[in-house]
């Protein structure tokens, strides 16, 4: 392996904005804010959305009524480009 070409591979914060939780992990992402954790201070990255805010991962996904969007569809637009 070549030496010095690799990132550096360190303790990383992301913080939910949305839910507020924060996840501790390792990664070459960096930042210049900082988080104090568990006693320790490490770089924090704030993320829009995360698994603790996202409908699919909390349930409370929203359930899309296809089958009723399509009859009103067809309902509006029946008599659009028929023939006269």
């Amino acid at each position: 392996m070549k030496t010095d070409i690799h990132p550096e591979y360190n303790a990383i914060v992301f913080r939910d904005l949305a839910s507020g939780a924060t996840f501790l992990t390792r990664s070459t992402a960096t930042s210049d804010k900082t988080i104090e954790l568990d006693g320790a201070t490490y770089p924090v990255i704030d993320v829009e959305i995360s698994s603790e805010s996202h409908p699919f991962y909390t349930g409370k996904q929203r359930i899309m009524d296809s089958a009723g969007r399509v009859e009103k569809f067809n309902q509006r637009f029946k008599g659009f480009g028929g023939s006269n």
